[in-house]
């Protein structure tokens, strides 16, 4: 009888693995499908209801592999309960871990508020486009958050902080329901003083220690002078926020192809398989997340 030996199989040294990872283009989905094995290092306690989950893939290899583009988002496996869409809040330029600011809303995210630092999870992507900062160079950025859309506007943030002499003003507005609901606010002080950008936050309901702005975040532009040929902006939040904000920088005179937006809470499977987040023809994990805000108007109930 003939012996055949199996030898240990590495997925490794598979030629699809051993390229760099693709950003999400429909043909090559398949070499993102593929889970890295991660563990939590750290969790700290943002809000009431927000964590910041900082996640370490395990292999060496793959983790020197795994790279992103700021607007991109990953899906948090816990095998037996199921996965979820998560935007990206960390540096692009670290390659030691990634950065997750997850609400806890569901089973799956409930059983990650429960987690304590070296419990094992799963991730696949990244996936979706980004945010197209390399056209915004030279130019004044406007970046604008409404309550947790800071999470995925914070990737963007630190590259351009972190690539500031690329770029003209630079200037953060962020806006939450009260106090208690800012994210990140051991943040403030470092974008202000050590990148020297611009930073407005205002809350709708004061307390009584507030002493910063008060009412909705459109206000934050009336002091506002634009350059609208020489100014971009990416607008992170609830969808009604769009609206309102998109439609009054439209008003200063800022075309709609010059502000973008991410429908990241739309995400379910990450691949356009489930059709949970199709839009008409358009699938916005695979042509999104990130659109610009002439696309969004053209897609029926986007927002």
């Amino acid at each position: 009888m003939t012996r055949v030996v199996l030898h240990p199989y590495d997925v490794r040294k598979e030629l699809a693995i051993a390229k760099p990872l693709d950003f999400n283009r429909r043909t090559q989905l398949k070499h993102v499908d593929r889970v890295f094995k991660a563990v939590l290092t750290n969790i700290v306690q943002l809000t009431e209801q927000e964590k910041l989950f900082h996640i370490r893939i395990l292999d060496d290899a793959e983790r020197e592999r795994f790279s992103f583009l700021p607007g991109q988002f990953v899906m948090v496996e816990l095998p037996g309960y199921g996965e979820v869409p998560i935007s990206i809040s960390s540096s692009p330029s670290s390659k030691g871990h990634i950065e997750l600011c997850i609400r806890k809303v569901g089973v799956v995210t409930g059983l990650l508020h429960a987690a304590r630092p070296g419990a094992r999870v799963g991730l696949r992507g990244p996936f979706g486009t980004h945010f197209p900062l390399g056209k915004m160079r030279g130019k004044n950025v406007l970046l604008i958050a409404g309550g947790l859309g800071i999470a995925p506007l914070r990737a963007p943030i630190f590259y351009v902080t972190e690539n500031l002499g690329e770029f003209a003003e630079v200037r953060i507005m962020y806006g939450a329901k009260r106090p208690k609901d800012l994210l990140f606010d051991y943040q403030y002080e470092q974008w202000r003083r050590i990148y020297d950008v611009g930073l407005d936050i205002i809350v709708e309901h004061p307390d009584d220690g507030w002493t910063g702005h008060v009412g909705l975040i459109t206000e934050l532009l009336d002091d506002i002078d634009l350059d609208p040929n020489e100014t971009f902006a990416i607008v992170c939040g609830p969808p009604v926020m769009f609206k309102f904000v998109c439609n009054r920088l439209r008003d200063m005179g800022l075309p709609m192809q010059h502000m973008f937006v991410s429908l990241e809470r739309r995400m379910h499977c990450g691949m356009g398989k489930c059709c949970r987040c199709n839009v008409g023809s358009t699938f916005t994990c695979i042509d999104g997340p990130v659109f610009d805000y002439w696309s969004v108007l053209n897609l029926k109930e986007a927002i």
